[in-house]
């Protein structure tokens, strides 16, 4: 196996995985306790809006997809906090006009999108150590400001009124949390695309909640989960000429199962 290491891209996919996982172990820790499942699933799909804008300007689809996904972000923050309108409706609208917008903006770019496919269903092998410097500048934005706000994040997590008699703003908080999703969002994308990253930003969260309910531990223990899970589902991905980013789902989504079937029956078992 270790054969694989000889080939410049199987490196970047690994350095990819490890990045990838350090953000979606920490925030999806946040996803998890604070069950804004459906909200990252909405800013996931508006942000498919940022690709569009990115073929239109002949620019990195990636340029595009930052501003893009941080505006989507705080929209979908601001609206379901504010609007009248149910949280999941607005939402569920938000959602459909980000895809709308990113599927007129590519049908308005003269020529074929060659790496459209990419984005939609990730390809971990093709990531370039372009990409890869800007993964790692957005891991360490992402480290700097959960270190920063760590305490904030963890009273907006488990407790939004206490965070409001503490004098803190539970409506910013939870727009520089989604602000963090937004980001990290945008580094999963070439690892598994965007129908599959919702998978990735709960299941190894999901997880480590399962073995401590301290926040912190959870994140280490999410991080270690992630980097396991798709290093093997790189590695048979290889071995079976099979998609990397669905073989990474299908592994973790396995052991995941899996550890829960057990779970289940282990009362059984002693009983």
């Amino acid at each position: 196996m270790l054969e694989i290491l000889q080939y410049d891209f199987m490196r970047n996919a690994i350095f990819a995985a490890i990045l990838a996982s350090v953000a979606c172990g920490i925030i999806g820790v946040y996803v998890v306790v604070k069950k804004i499942v459906f909200i990252s699933g909405g800013i996931t799909h508006a942000s498919f809006g940022g690709i569009g804008l990115g073929y239109y300007l002949g620019i990195n689809p990636l340029y595009g997809l930052i501003p893009f996904s941080l505006f989507s972000a705080l929209v979908m923050g601001l609206v379901s906090k504010r609007s009248k309108v149910a949280e999941d409706t607005a939402i569920g609208i938000l959602w459909s006009l980000g895809m709308a917008i990113g599927i007129i903006l590519i049908y308005w770019t003269p020529g074929y999108a060659p790496d459209l496919m990419t984005y939609l269903f990730g390809n971990i092998l093709t990531v370039p150590m372009s990409d890869i410097y800007l993964m790692l500048g957005l891991d360490a934005v992402i480290i700097f400001v959960v270190y920063a706000f760590y305490k904030q994040f963890m009273a907006l997590c488990f407790d939004e009124e206490f965070t409001t008699v503490a004098g803190l703003s539970v409506e910013k908080l939870y727009l520089l949390l989604l602000c963090m999703i937004a980001l990290t969002i945008v580094l999963l994308i070439k690892i598994v695309g965007i129908i599959l990253i919702i998978a990735l930003l709960t299941m190894p969260a999901s997880l480590s909640r399962h073995y401590t309910n301290d926040l912190g531990k959870m994140m280490y223990l999410a991080i270690f989960f992630g980097i396991i899970f798709s290093i093997v589902g790189l590695s048979l991905s290889y071995l079976f000429d099979a998609p990397s980013g669905a073989t990474i789902i299908l592994v973790m989504s396995s052991v995941y199962i899996l550890h829960f079937l057990y779970d289940g029956l282990k009362p059984k078992i002693a009983a």
